[in-house]
Formats: structure tokens, sequence, C-alpha cells
């Protein structure tokens, strides 16, 4: 069964109030298309797992301006003024994760795993609250896996059947947060038959994704 499907029923899986994870790092990767219609559509009080929010007129950036958001979960937001911005004067909750620790808590959220053990961040303010575990004399904190209700991703590739091809850069945190989110919606460049992606080339399996939109 084909699992192309119109931007506007794609949406409808997001609602007011939902963990969304959000592929791309700057902006490389985003599924722009799908921030524009959060913007459009009025979605309000989301929580967005991200590697960072962009650019204030670019990627996760307008949904930041736009006021969209209640919390975000990210490395970075040195570039967007307005997240610090909105940070700083308590209107929106801002966690910083050292950026390979992000993308761990996200492929262990896909994989179903307890946690990941990692020494960054021990003696620092990212280790409040979070259990120190020793193994062989050694400390780690406990770094808990990220789900999300949805997770928006980009690929360059999709077929009808879901199997995507992520291009270069871009597949930096699509294909993880594929797997550790409840629904998968895809942004494709190019969409072609079912059986057209060689099963070798897959980089993420079509039985994860729920939808693909034309890009």
């Amino acid at each position: 069964m084909s699992k192309v499907t119109t931007i506007a029923q794609a949406m409808e899986n997001v609602q007011d109030g939902m963990t969304i994870m959000i592929g791309g790092f700057l902006a490389v990767g985003t599924p722009e298309m799908f921030v524009d219609a959060l913007v459009a559509t009025n979605a309000k009080d989301l929580t967005v797992i991200a590697n960072d929010t962009a650019f204030p007129d670019k990627g996760i950036g307008k949904l930041v301006v736009n006021r969209r958001l209640r919390k975000v979960i990210v490395s970075h937001i040195g570039t967007n003024p307005e997240t610090g911005r909105q940070m700083n004067a308590g209107e929106l909750q801002v966690e910083l994760v050292p950026q390979g620790t992000l993308a761990e808590q996200i492929r262990a959220g896909g994989a179903g795993l307890g946690g990941v053990l990692t020494p960054t961040g021990l003696g620092t303010i990212v280790a409040e609250g979070k259990a120190v575990i020793n193994v062989d004399g050694k400390e780690f904190l406990l770094e808990k896996p990220l789900k999300a209700d949805v997770a928006l991703i980009k690929a360059h590739t999709a077929d009808t059947a879901g199997n995507l091809l992520f291009c270069r850069s871009s597949r930096n945190f699509n294909p993880l947060m594929a797997m550790a989110a409840k629904v998968v919606i895809v942004e494709a460049e190019n969409i072609v038959e079912a059986g057209q992606i060689d099963p070798d080339q897959v980089m993420t399996p079509g039985i994860v994704v729920d939808w693909i939109v034309q890009g």
C-alpha cells in the first residue's frame, strides 16, 4: 500500500502539546515544508527535539519566532538569537544537551534501550539530577532515551513503501529520528515506485515510515 499522502493529511497527526522530533543540522536536512505547515496550522505548546533551532528565518527557528514551542531539547542555540531571548525571558524552556549525547539518546529511544552511559558532562551542570554509574572504576552519567510522538524528517528519495535514501550531510539526525517516534512523516524530494531503490542502498526501512509527502 502506498504511503504517499498530502501535506494537509500528514499534518493532522500533529496535535497541540505533542513532542516532535525534527531532522536537520542548521536547517540542512530539515523538512522546511513541514515547518511552514506547522506555522500555518497554528500548532502550539510543542516540545521539539532537534540538533539546534537553526536561524530566525529558517528551519525550526520559524517555530521559535512564531512562539509555537513550549520547550526545545537541542545541542545549541547560538545561531538563533530569538531562542536565547525567549529562554532568558522565561518564555521558552531550553534543555541543552551535548551533541553526541543527544544523538545517542535518540538512538537509544529507537533501539529500545534503557539509556546510554557517557562521561560527557560529569562535574558540570549537565550532571545535575542524573544518576552516576561506576563501570570498572570509571564514572558515567546515565542519559535516558528520547522518544517523540511524531518525527518530521527529510529524505532525498523515498519509494511508495517508505524506504528512504538521504543525501550527504542531511544524513545526520534524520535516520535516528525515524526510529524513535510513534509516527514518522517524511518530506521526500523524489518519490519512486516500490522496488526502484536497491535494497542494499536503503538507509531507513519503510517499516518505520508512516506517511510520505512530495517535497
